[in-house]
């Protein structure tokens, strides 16, 4: 990179300094609490994985710009400057070692938002051309396609064809004056397309009109993994139109964590403005209609599970009991890990890191951590609320030689549902 550039990206990355940035760095007592919170630390024990030292290169230039001692240090040459050479070093830290799970800002004795703070990195490392090059390419697969893996409409349309087939029920495609506008995921539409499936039964069940956009389908937003809000907001806006466009009520976020996190909570932040439409994620919708008594359901679970908390469902977005309370109604066998709720592990494959094939290895170490929790349990299977997660987890599982099936939240009711038809 010519020296130009990096001026360039530097001044970009400074610009990520705001006011919650300075007030984390001045409060940190170094404590390393951080660490132990981390995966990435806890089964490598690598100093280098710890959370905060992650932001070194943040916080080396929020010390020599924005403090008098940090520009002493400068002018007495006791501190170099930043170099680009340090920020290629650190996009392994800042992209390939971290999740965004934010089980590092919950265990903070001072408050700091750590991953705020990686986000707020991302931006100024994108900025400065250190972004992972599978994360480039998927976020311009996205603005081109759609969709960061490149599955686009085509595809979806292919897998509804099939699924209508096999169930008999219409899936609606962009259908104005209806409740709901469902979301889904890539990983899905190509890995879980029973996902789709079991979403039509249940829509079916309940009653409830609703409709997939030709548009706006995409629930990832690959512009919040790689950091460029530009990117994040025109991803989040091609959604937004659509669903106000054809007048819904509900958007409903799919079994997707990460896509979650940004259309109910960063998503306004992001466009500047409220929705007009409420957002929610399947699980709390079946919850609601759980509760309200819509749901019927029969039989049991014969096998003995678990469940996977996923990060940003339950750590960051409060989704904790609703999944449980679906599960009594379906297994009468749920036995807790030790770590679950808003303190459960990570899988190890958020925030990107899944796209990032350099990562692999440091991701299937991490992934120890889960096996720890699941290997004292004596289950046969895994049920969880993210389509990533669900992926990684199998993953995991077989590299690990774990004989063990991950189900979907969604699909593993929709299994035992009333057909209303026999009755």
């Amino acid at each position: 990179m010519s020296a130009a550039s990096f001026e360039r990206g530097y001044n970009a990355f400074k610009e990520q300094i705001d006011a919650p940035i300075a007030s984390y760095f001045s409060s940190c007592i170094h404590c390393g609490m951080c660490a132990q919170a981390c995966l990435f630390y806890t089964e490598t024990g690598e100093p280098k994985y710890t959370p905060i030292y992650k932001l070194e290169p943040m916080r080396k230039i929020w010390e020599q710009e924005y403090t008098l001692f940090g520009k002493l240090k400068v002018l007495l040459g006791i501190s170099q400057k930043l170099t680009d050479a340090e920020l290629a070093e650190w996009q392994e830290l800042i992209y390939g070692s971290c999740t965004l799970c934010g089980r590092c800002s919950m265990v903070c004795p001072v408050g700091n938002d750590l991953v705020y703070m990686i986000h707020k990195a991302r931006e100024g490392m994108a900025a400065a051309g250190h972004a992972p090059h599978s994360l480039i390419e998927g976020n311009q697969r996205a603005i081109n396609i759609g969709s960061a893996t490149g599955v686009g409409l085509p595809t979806l349309q292919a897998q509804i064809k099939n699924i209508e087939r096999d169930t008999g029920i219409k899936i609606p495609i962009d259908v104005p004056g209806v409740e709901y506008m469902a979301l889904i995921s890539a990983i899905e539409i190509l890995n879980y397309p029973e996902y789709l499936s079991s979403l039509a039964k249940i829509m079916k069940h309940v009653g409830k009109t609703w409709t997939l956009s030709s548009k706006g389908f995409e629930a990832t937003n690959a512009g919040i993994q790689i950091g460029v809000s530009d990117i994040a907001k025109e991803l989040l806006m091609r959604i937004v139109n659509e669903a106000e466009e054809l007048g819904v009520s509900t958007v409903i976020s799919p079994e997707c964590g990460h896509a979650y996190m940004v259309i109910r909570w960063e998503g306004p932040n992001l466009i500047a403005r409220p929705f007009n439409f409420k957002v929610q994620h399947i699980v709390e919708l079946l919850d609601e209609w759980r509760e309200q008594g819509q749901l019927e359901t029969e039989g049991f679970e014969k096998a003995r599970l678990t469940f996977h908390d996923p990060c940003q469902l339950a750590r960051r977005g409060g989704v904790i009991e609703q999944p449980r309370k679906l599960l009594n109604m379906v297994a009468n066998q749920l036995v807790e890990m030790e770590d679950r709720g808003k303190m459960n592990w990570c899988c190890g494959a958020g925030g990107g890191l899944a796209a990032q094939e350099e990562s692999e290895a440091l991701r299937l170490k991490a992934f120890n951590r889960k096996r720890t929790q699941l290997k004292t349990l004596k289950v046969s299977q895994l049920v969880t609320a993210c389509a990533h997660c669900r992926e990684h987890l199998e993953e995991g599982l077989e590299n690990n030689d774990m004989k063990m099936s991950v189900v979907g939240l969604t699909e593993m009711v929709v299994k035992h549902l009333v057909d209303k038809n026999e009755t």
